[in-house]
């Protein structure tokens, strides 16, 4: 009588799951930890590269130049004012997980125009700062939308003047490597730089043209070749967020030395 029977096989293989299981389902618990802490260093080495605070190598303490030099302030979205320092703690806390607030319409607004393709938008939204003699030196919004296979994450970075646009890239997407993954390549990248956002009337202006830019335009930005599709989500995405729904209001604000002024 043979040893090997199909109710064997069945248990040494429910065994060997069970066991797999307990190590995959342990590294998790146990991994998650370092995780959170990659995510949340990655994200401000990302804030740091847009305020132009670290371009080559990487310093030995990622939260103490960001400490020293980032200030971090909360926008009420529907007044474009910043949040009083008092109830700051208050939104921070609602706001923990910022893209599981973005989805709850209790904290968030259907949105009328929504070229970004994100349907809500969040009442609060965090911006990072960096300030020279006590004026805003560097802007740093926080911007995403749907490309072509996923949603990307990035910060777009004004300068002074509220207009030039001084960096702007992604931090997160699953866009097609070669294609619309070339939102990563750093040429496309700095054909950013120097651009201007807004035009003379203050209307979102800064626009991804098919090929490349011509010469002398700065509202016009390059396509990104074999990438009509992903190219056109970054073009609504960062109009969207320039304008009435997204940042427009809180940048109006900011003009005119208020809502928390340029100060």
């Amino acid at each position: 009588m043979p040893s090997e029977t199909i109710g064997k096989t069945i248990a040494v293989a429910a065994g060997v799951c069970v066991v797999c299981s307990v190590f995959v389902s342990t590294a998790a618990v146990y991994l998650r930890p370092y995780q959170v802490r990659n995510k949340a260093l990655d994200k401000k080495k990302n804030i740091l590269v847009a305020a132009g605070l670290l371009e080559k190598g990487e310093p030995a303490d990622l939260d103490e130049l960001f400490d020293r030099n980032i200030q971090i302030k909360w926008v009420d979205l529907r007044t474009g004012k910043y949040v009083p320092e008092n109830k700051e703690n208050q939104v921070a806390a609602g706001y923990a997980d910022e893209r599981k607030a973005a989805r709850n319409p209790q904290l968030t607004e259907e949105i009328k125009d929504d070229i970004a393709g994100i349907k809500r938008r969040a009442d609060y939204q965090k911006v990072y700062l960096t300030k020279k003699d006590g004026r805003i030196d560097r802007l740093i919004l926080p911007v995403y939308g749907k490309g072509l296979w996923s949603t990307l994450y990035g910060f777009l970075a004004l300068g002074p003047d509220l207009n030039t646009i001084e960096s702007f890239g992604f931090f997160e997407h699953e866009e097609t490597p070669g294609l619309g993954g070339e939102v990563d390549n750093p040429r496309w990248k700095t054909s950013w730089n120097g651009k201007e956002a807004f035009d003379k009337n203050w209307e979102p202006a800064v626009k991804v043209v098919k090929g490349r830019a011509e010469k002398g335009k700065i509202h016009e930005v390059d396509g990104l070749s074999g990438a009509t599709l992903t190219a056109r989500g970054v073009d609504n995405l960062v109009r969207f967020w320039l304008g009435d729904e997204g940042f427009g209001p809180f940048l109006e604000k900011l003009r005119e030395g208020e809502g928390g002024g340029n100060g």
